[in-house]
């Protein structure tokens, strides 16, 4: 079996992985992140390559796995908040309607020193999330959790939150952060 390197430090990345049994180690990426595109797919896919390349060029061999996830609401991107306030603005937009969650990956298979071809697979997937709507206190409750500082669109659907998701259409894992059963299926062929 091939080494498997996830450029990402998220915990629930990690979780989705181990979930599967994949065998692996962590090398977070420190590339800065640049956005060139304008589309909600192409941007995920653009920074998760990102990712991945800039891992890459630091191992001599294995599979390099990048992964970027947005939440897409009124035609913008909802990244993590700020602050609090910031926050509060986020949940405020998202309750009582429906976003999008994308998630791009980036798998780079490089080869042993004597065939340093790189071969590349990059692809991303769109999750629609509906969301009930939240009175002030259940924000404010839901933000004294400290759950939606470190993650995109202000929330975690495996945490709190889950008690105003009125439905998915989509996968579920890919808005925890990695559609995994999706990236397996290209990881099949190269470990």
């Amino acid at each position: 079996m091939k080494r498997i390197i996830l450029a990402s430090a998220s915990p629930r990345r990690r979780e989705l992985l181990q979930q599967i049994g994949l065998e692996f180690e962590v090398i977070p990426s420190k590339a800065e992140e640049k956005i060139t595109k304008a589309l909600p797919n192409e941007v995920v896919e653009e920074l998760a390559l990102q990712k991945a390349q800039d891992v890459a060029t630091a191992v001599e061999e294995g599979v390099v796995i990048g992964a970027d996830t947005i939440v897409w609401h009124d035609g913008h991107i909802m990244g993590k908040p700020k602050d609090r306030e910031h926050a509060r603005r986020m949940l405020r937009k998202i309750q009582d309607s429906t976003h999008s969650v994308f998630t791009g990956v980036a798998v780079l298979v490089k080869g042993q020193a004597d065939d340093m071809a790189l071969k590349r697979h990059v692809f991303s997937r769109e999750t629609k999330v509906h969301v009930y709507p939240m009175t002030d206190e259940e924000t404010e409750r839901y933000l004294d959790t400290g759950e939606p500082m470190d993650k995109a669109g202000a929330y975690g659907i495996q945490g709190a939150f889950a008690a105003w998701v009125k439905s998915i259409e989509g996968d579920y894992n890919n808005v925890v952060g990695l559609p995994v059963s999706a990236l397996y299926q290209v990881l099949r062929r190269y470990i």
